[in-house]
Order: C-alpha cells, then structure tokens, then sequence
C-alpha cells in the first residue's frame, strides 16, 4: 500500500528543512488521535537516529520504533517503523525548491500490514494514512506560518507551568522555531533546561532569572479537577495569587529584566452572564472572578517596575488530551452525551492550537499588554457545543443531564463552571491582528481531533 501527499509552501526549502531538524518539530507531527506517549528519543532526523513510541494503554496498547535512513540536508529524509500494526512501512519526506521563498514538501509511505490491520480493511488503512498525512501538512503549513509573524532573532523563553496542557504544548511550539526555552520547575531539575522554584515556599533562584526575552506565566491547580471544598478553593487560589506575586517580584528586581510578562488569567473574570463582554467590562460576582481579579493584581510589581504585562484571560481550551474536550470524549463516544441543564449557557472556548498560536503572538507583540480575552471570536452556547461534538463524533446526542444532577455531583464547581458561562468576546485580540486557525467550533473540535477540514465528509 501507498499513500502520497505533496503540499507548496511560501517558504523557502532552507526554512522548512530546519523546523524538521529541531527536535521539537517531531512531537508537533504526532497526531492528536490516538495520544501517543514517548516512551525514549535520541537525536533529530539523521541516519541512526530512534524514538521509541507507545499508542493507547494497558492490554490494547502497543510500542513502535521509529528509525530515521535516508538523510540528505535540503532534499529528503526517511524512517522505518519497526514493530506495530505493520510488518514493514518506510516514509520518506521530500523537499523541492520552487523558488528563492517557496518549495514543493511530498510524503510517501509505503506499507505492509500485518494480518491484525488487514482485518481491519485496506480501506480503513489508507484512509487513516491519508488523514494522518493531511494533518501533517497542515500542521507544518499553520506552525510555520505563525513562527513568520514572531521576532527576526531567537527568544529565550522562561515558562512556568510547562508540565500542563498549555504550558507543554507552547514549549515544544516554540522550540520548533528555534527559540530557547527554559521551563520553571516544583521539583530538583533534571537538565540544564530546567529552574527549580517553590511558590508555596516563597523560594525562587533571582539570579537565575537574568537574561529572558520573555516570560510565560501558566503555573495553577486545576480548576476543574475535583469538587470545590474549603482547602480546594484556598489551593485554586493561592497556586495563582502567590505564584504570580512571588515571580513578579522577582522579575521587578533583575538588572535584565524581561520585555514582557506573559500572564494566564481566564475568563471567569466577567462572573456568570449570558451578555456578550469584552476586556472593557468590570469585573464579575463570585469566587472565579475574585481569584482572577486577585490574580492579576499579583503581578503589578512586575508592571511597575517597566516589565510589559499582558493577562491572558483563557476560556475553555479544547484538547482531546485534558479539560472540557477530554471529559466529554467518552460520553459522546458512546452515544450518551447530552446537553447540560438547559443548554443555553455560553461557552467561551478556544482549541488548543489557537490558544498556544495566541499566546506565542501576545509574547511577540509589543502593542499587547493588559487583559487580552484568548477565546474564539463567537462563544458558543452548551447545546451548540453538545450538537457540534455529537456531529463531529457521528454520535447521536440523546442524554440530557438535568441541573439537579449536575449540583449533585460537582456542587459549586459544577454550578460556576458547567450550568453558568459567560459570551466573552475577543476584542482586543482581534484589534491587535491575531489570525484564528479554527474560528467555528465544528472546525476546531475537527481540527483537534485530528481531523482536518477536507476529511469533513469522509
């Protein structure tokens, strides 16, 4: 079996061989469906060079070894997989120059399946290939294409939070481009990439915060993971509140201190309201909105002292891998997802590649500082959500879940942040000239699932 893809490109054959040669370009490239997790990785794309790969979990999951051949910088590069759901499959990338800033990029796979993916139809196979080749090319398209709007020379980036969704993902983004990228870290580094810091504890290294171009703030609980209880609130709180204040400080007190200070903040800012907002909206009611407030405030050190501060107000981030998208995965799977209470409340999301593609341009922009709403240009009520998923999936959506039942197992968690929402607009993103990737929902639960447009009516 063979499947081949060729896409052109506005960049020139030197500029797309090199996001290929940065380490980081390869995880970009793994599909967001199935999550696969790297079990090892040595070296970039020469001769020789292996990762180790492992899809799904327990008894149904499986290991593949991918091995790169066939190196020649500028014109083409390959891999073997060894293992999987293949007895032999080779991929060759190719690379044309077209122009001085253009270039012609051809995947070719040829593959034989073992007998278990046979059984699965040829068919299903290519189609599985053809998607996976589609999503590549445009993953490679979009990245590139938003690193061309970034700085002419290489940031050195400090990220805190680096280990969650959003903090994991902007980090390998921007190493794709070439950027240094130094992670803040709770626990004794483990290389050279790595700070260790203690919010609780108040202990960060100041002399080891000389030097960055630009700070990202994304460090707090998670909101949503359990029900809200008096020492959960106060964690919720202070993993924001403290954080913030404590590298603010840090920041102010530098001889170098960074150009901007890029901070998470989110949209529960507004409180509870069906009323579309914008960033020139007061603050809302409630507890979100008084950690949001108090979280911004903790980074006024930082602002007095000249740094650019931006607060990154995220709505709901859509990724297979964690948050709202993940928890309905299943349900929705299995044709027994539903709208929540009476479907009307707004959800203001954004898919995780738009989010990141915001954050790396806010960090870059230097008109952008105070609050910046990073959500989609319409917020979506719960029913369009629960219809759109259900589409997208081939799911029927049959199960309501009534209010009650919605109090009743999350408390005031589940009030705030399933049977409230707020219809946040994105206005001063939008003035500022951020370009969305996905601004409909349909496409960017498509693209997220790793289904691009084009396999829409497969």
């Amino acid at each position: 079996m063979t499947c081949e893809r060729a896409t052109t490109l506005p960049h020139s054959v030197e500029r797309v061989f090199s996001w290929f040669e940065r380490g980081a370009a390869f995880y970009r490239l793994l599909p967001p469906v199935p999550q696969m997790t790297t079990v090892c990785r040595s070296g970039t794309i020469r001769d020789g060079d292996r990762a180790t790969l492992r899809v799904g979990s327990g008894a149904l999951g499986f290991r593949f070894t991918v091995e790169h051949e066939g190196f020649d910088r500028l014109r083409e590069f390959g891999d073997r997989h060894i293992g999987g759901p293949y007895r032999s499959l080779r991929h060759r990338h190719l690379f044309r120059a077209t122009g001085e800033s253009s270039c012609e990029m051809t995947d070719r796979i040829d593959c034989e399946p073992r007998l278990i993916a046979t059984v699965l139809g040829h068919a299903w196979l290519r189609r599985t290939m053809e998607r996976s080749l589609a999503f590549c090319h445009e993953r490679v398209r979009r990245d590139l294409a938003r690193h061309a709007i970034g700085p002419g020379a290489p940031l050195r980036v400090l990220i805190t939070g680096a280990s969650g969704l959003i903090g994991s993902t902007l980090a390998v983004f921007l190493e794709s481009g070439g950027h240094e990228v130094i992670r803040l870290v709770r626990r004794p580094p483990v290389s050279p990439f790595e700070i260790a810091w203690d919010p609780a504890a108040g202990q960060v290294d100041v002399d080891a915060l000389e030097g960055f171009d630009v700070v990202i703030h994304l460090a707090g609980e998670n909101i949503g993971a359990v029900r809200w209880t008096a020492s959960r609130r106060r964690l919720i709180r202070d993993s924001r509140v403290v954080s913030t204040e404590l590298l603010s400080r840090a920041l102010a007190e530098l001889r170098r201190p960074p150009t901007a200070l890029v901070s998470a903040s989110a949209v529960g800012y507004y409180g509870a309201g069906e009323r579309p907002v914008d960033e020139t909206a007061a603050a809302g009611a409630g507890f979100l909105a008084d950690v949001v407030a108090a979280w911004e405030q903790a980074a006024e050190p930082a602002r007095a002292a000249g740094i650019r501060v931006v607060h990154a107000r995220l709505g709901a981030v859509l990724s297979p891998a964690a948050g709202l998208l993940k928890r309905l995965l299943p349900v929705f799977r299995l044709g027994a997802g539903g709208v929540a209470g009476d479907g009307r409340q707004p959800v203001s999301w954004i898919g995780l590649d738009d989010a990141v593609g915001a954050l790396h341009f806010l960090a870059c922009r230097a008109q952008a500082h105070g609050p910046v709403n990073v959500v989609a240009p319409r917020a979506s009520t719960n029913r369009e959500l629960a219809h759109a998923l259900a589409g997208v999936l081939r799911r029927p959506k049959i199960v309501p879940v009534p209010r009650t039942a919605v109090r009743l197992l999350f408390g005031e968690m589940g009030e705030q942040l399933v049977l409230q929402g707020q219809a946040v607009a994105p206005a001063r993103l939008a003035e500022l000239g951020f370009r969305w990737n996905e601004p409909d929902l349909e496409g960017a639960l498509r693209w997220e699932l790793g289904m691009p447009a084009e396999e829409a009516h497969d």
